[in-house]
């Protein structure tokens, strides 16, 4: 029965009106242990009249094997997976293991549980319940939070139930999906709860009064709490509890109610509540195997109590009834138990189930088994992830006893950690193995993993150092491994531009160089590293040289793939340094393309960013927005936080001031709180293009000066924010900062000597000059720009020839370039510098109209765009992280919008407006 409920009834309700809709949605259900959460999942059960009804329970005991709940969810689906693309079906067969392969990718596994999901609910809308969500295993977890994310249009409806408040940080996968707090009944329902549910006869009221308060309005504990006395303790007032917290108070009742029953009945519901699956056949089996002496009746005595019901499936009265089992028990008993449902656990279908039991079962060291979880670490990965291999192999090292190899396994369970994303959990583990007698090398190789993990958590001034000192450790060790250190250096030293705290650029660049040179011919990660090398000890201008063999050995289609994942971050930013137009478009779209492919989520972002900076300055921003939306989708399905720069940057050039402001602002906060230098750079450019495109020349200057006012060349983010210096200064008549920032550009543009570093150089050049070269200077920046793809600074030099020929009287030809400045500002929806051109033209420049007016969205942009290359809508789906069905909603919105009513027209159709647009007046 449930009491009170109004507010929670309601909103379930609404969800379930919703799905037999065609909508969908999600909700996580919060409260503490016995509020109520698992009567309402039954209640929407029993309200599901026409729905598809899945649902599990996850357990506590499961929590280390990975994919353990999400494939009791699956189970059933399982004769949809030929339905899947490929790439989603390997993952979740290689994750159920169904079949042998590479760790599966979450973001593949969850896309192709999305995809389920979205398939079963063509047949009748699903409810997908998942209770106790707070035992999710890490993986099932992030897939489940993931799907849950991203359902919208499939008649799909996720209602979670988990311990907890809000932002509760022990599942920080589900943190940001609707929620809705649990909270206790009120004393009224609370008594009428206990005097009308309750079969516990006369209460004495003050008795009655004190479970009322002591309760706080707990169903569960109403309910249980009773159940441990006599008749008479609760008519008198004898017996009750002492304080504790409301679920232990609510399992030690349970105790008491146990100790009723009889040794062997108590015996046969500690194996029921150590073996995770609810698997009776093996339950009994480790009965048998456990000599207990158990006939049917004991079964029909647990049933009759309400303990627990053995019949498909053994399930408890409740997660906390399982949990009190468990914990009454002594370590030992628990052992014995675990001992037997490993022998009775299949070894070759369920291997590391069986392992895992093992464990459990070990008391202090166990050589034997600490070796077999390491070996079976393998395959727990293959299947689950490093989150799972990490589990088996923290466990092998607490039971080894052998000091060297305890730490050696350490390590290699915080290695794990930390590529499952569990960083604080790592550098426990990194400190635990440092502290043994480690070899030099191992305590190198922590020595990098904390750096690692460090980067991960808070790229900072202090990593720079941390890395340093772990590749001089590396240095005489293991050259190869201490050369790759110094690279990683370098980037968190770039991150950490002049804010590092003792390790700059230069120092680390000083420190490589005097590592003995690699036997040539180099890899693409040496060749990179030498230059940089060069770079930041003798200058911007001798590096170039020395880093154009990396670029081209990074233009290698043959360049192995784990290489081209871990450094072509470095090599499309220094194509970007180096004003490379033509590297940078190929090397950041393979990238991307090569990060996509691989479902490498961790290198995403920065795949993501490095592309979406080139399509900025190619003047391609609804492209470049597609991609912010994505990145934003990646950040939010993985936890993985994600510094706003390229979005602030994209708003500005957009013109779109407010955002910026708010985006700014954050930024340098943020960066500012972890000590990143890279923030206040950025958001500078960011401020400065932004600020130049209003006419604000006086902010853009102040903006440009602290941006560029680094000690080290940062390649791009010196050579940008100097050219928007030169911009505004030059407007506001400060000729010689304006002249002193032309020839610190000049040292790098001529090092360069690329069409678009010339071409900027140049309409900086002419922007200066004050006798008759001027107009040359101002076409050969033209003709320059024009044989570029970098378009964003030629309709800025068309813009600014153009008001030089207005003030010198040239109005004809003036507003030839004026006119081609604004039109190329109106296509590349560059607004702000629109405005300025339109303003020497005498008219207005257009506005953004919003989405009613008919305007693409940036992701139905994005579905336009794959769906003209010829994607399927599952290939659509793959690739923007959504369902197939939210695909087809998204096309359906698309064709309204357009006035088309087939993908056939989509070619035909102008979406050129998509990044916005009413006419000009």
């Amino acid at each position: 029965m449930l009491l009170d409920r109004n507010v929670e009834r309601a909103a379930l309700d609404q969800l379930l009106a919703a799905v037999r809709t065609g909508e969908s949605g999600a909700l996580v259900l919060r409260g503490e242990a016995g509020i109520g959460k698992t009567a309402l999942l039954d209640y929407v059960a029993a309200r599901a009249s026409g729905c598809r009804i899945v649902r599990v329970i996850a357990v506590e005991a499961e929590q280390e094997l990975a994919f353990a709940a999400l494939h009791q969810i699956c189970a059933p689906m399982l004769d949809r997976l030929d339905r899947l693309p490929d790439p989603q079906r390997r993952a979740l067969s290689i994750a159920f293991g169904l079949s042998a392969g590479s760790p599966p990718d979450r973001f593949v596994v969850g896309l192709a549980v999305l995809g389920l999901l979205s398939d079963l609910a063509r047949d009748q809308p699903v409810v997908c319940l998942v209770d106790d969500a707070q035992w999710l295993d890490v993986a099932s977890a992030q897939v489940l939070g993931f799907a849950a994310r991203r359902v919208r249009a499939e008649s799909v409806v996720m209602i979670l139930a988990a311990r907890g408040g809000p932002e509760d940080s022990d599942l920080p996968e589900l943190v940001g999906l609707p929620s809705l707090a649990v909270a206790g009944l009120s004393d009224d329902q609370a008594r009428k709860l206990l005097t009308t549910s309750a079969a516990i006869g006369r209460i004495d009221d003050r008795v009655l009064d004190r479970l009322i308060a002591e309760s706080h309005g707990n169903p569960l504990a109403l309910l249980e709490l009773p159940r441990g006395f006599t008749p008479a303790e609760l008519a008198g007032g004898f017996g009750l509890l002492s304080a504790a917290t409301l679920p232990r108070r609510i399992e030690e009742s349970y105790r008491r109610q146990m100790a009723a029953l009889s040794p062997s009945a108590r015996q046969v519901l500690l194996v029921a509540a150590a073996e995770p699956t609810g698997d009776p056949v093996l339950v009994w089996r480790a009965v048998d195997r456990l000599g207990i002496e158990a006939d049917n009746s004991v079964s029909a005595a647990l049933t009759e109590a309400g303990f627990v019901e053995f019949d498909g499936t053994v399930c408890f009265r409740h997660p906390l009834l399982r949990s009190a089992v468990y914990q009454s028990a002594t370590t030992a008993q628990r052992q014995r138990v675990h001992a037997a449902l490993a022998e009775v656990t299949d070894h070759v279908t369920d291997a590391d189930r069986r392992v895992w039991q093992r464990a459990l079962a070990a008391g202090g060291v166990a050589e034997e088994v600490a070796a077999e979880l390491e070996k079976r670490a393998g395959h727990a990965q293959a299947r689950g992830g490093p989150a799972a291999a990490a589990a088996f192999l923290e466990r092998a090292a607490e039971l080894t006893p052998d000091p060297v190899h305890r730490g050696q396994r350490f390590l290699a369970a915080a290695r794990a950690k930390h590529e499952a994303g569990m960083p604080h959990a790592g550098l426990r583990l990194v400190a635990m193995a440092d502290a043994g007698p480690l070899d030099e090398l191992s305590h190198a190789q922590a020595d990098l993993l904390r750096a690692h993990i460090a980067f991960a958590i808070n790229r900072g001034r202090d990593i720079p150092a941390l890395l340093l000192k772990a590749a001089q450790r590396l240095q005489p060790l293991d050259a190869v491994l201490a050369r790759t250190t110094y690279l990683e250096a370098m980037r968190a030293a770039w991150y950490a531009a002049d804010l590092a705290s003792c390790a700059t650029l230069r120092d680390i660049a000083h420190a490589a160089a005097a590592v003995p040179a690699a036997t040539p011919p180099l890899s693409p990660a040496g060749l990179l590293l030498q230059g940089l090398s060069v770079r930041h000890t003798e200058g911007f201008a001798a590096g170039v040289p020395m880093l154009r063999p990396a670029l081209s050995a990074f233009l290698d289609p043959e360049l192995p793939l784990d290489e081209a994942l871990q450094w072509s971050w470095f090599a499309c930013l220094t194509a970007l340094d180096h004003c490379d137009d033509d590297a940078a478009e190929v090397l950041t779209d393979n990238f991307l393309r090569l990060a996509r492919e691989a479902g490498a989520v961790a290198t995403l972002p920065l795949a993501m960013t490095e592309r979406i900076i080139v399509l900025i300055l190619t003047g391609d921003l609804a492209e470049a927005g597609a991609l912010v939306e994505e990145l934003d989708n990646v950040s939010q399905g993985t936890g993985i936080r994600w510094p706003a720069y390229t979005t602030q940057l994209l708003s500005a050039w957009a013109g779109q001031e407010g955002r910026t402001a708010e985006l700014v602002a954050a930024s340098l906060a943020d960066a500012d709180r972890r000590g990143e230098g890279l923030g206040a750079i950025t958001s500078g450019w960011a401020w400065a293009v932004l600020c130049n495109g209003l006419g604000r020349f006086e902010d853009a200057l102040d903006a440009a000066r602290k941006a560029s006012a680094s000690s080290q060349e940062m390649g791009i983010l010196t050579w940008a924010p100097l050219v928007e210096l030169v911009v505004a200064a030059s407007r506001v008549g400060r000729t010689e900062e304006a002249a002193a920032a032309l020839r610190r550009l000049s040292v790098m543009t001529q090092a360069c000597g690329t069409e678009w570093a010339l071409g900027v150089e140049a309409l900086c050049r002419a922007l200066l000059s004050d006798d008759e070269t001027e107009e040359d200077t101002y076409r050969e920046a033209i003709e320059r720009l024009t044989r570029t793809r970098v378009r964003s600074h030629l309709a800025r030099a068309h813009l600014y020839f153009g008001e030089w020929l207005w003030q010198g009287g040239h109005h004809d030809e003036a507003r030839k370039h004026l006119r081609t400045a604004y039109d190329m500002f109106v296509e590349m929806g560059m607004d702000a510098f629109a405005t300025l051109a339109a303003g020497n033209l005498g008219f207005t420049g257009r506005k953004r109209s919003d989405e009613s007016s008919g305007q693409l969205t940036m992701q139905e942009t994005q579905i336009v765009r794959l769906a003209r290359d010829g994607l399927s809508n599952v290939e659509i789906a793959a690739r923007l992280f959504i369902s197939p069905r939210t695909v087809e909603w998204h096309l359906s919105k698309i064709f309204h919008k357009l006035g088309i009513t087939s993908r056939r027209q989509l070619r035909r159709s102008n979406t050129s407006a998509t990044a916005a647009s009413t006419s000009t007046s």
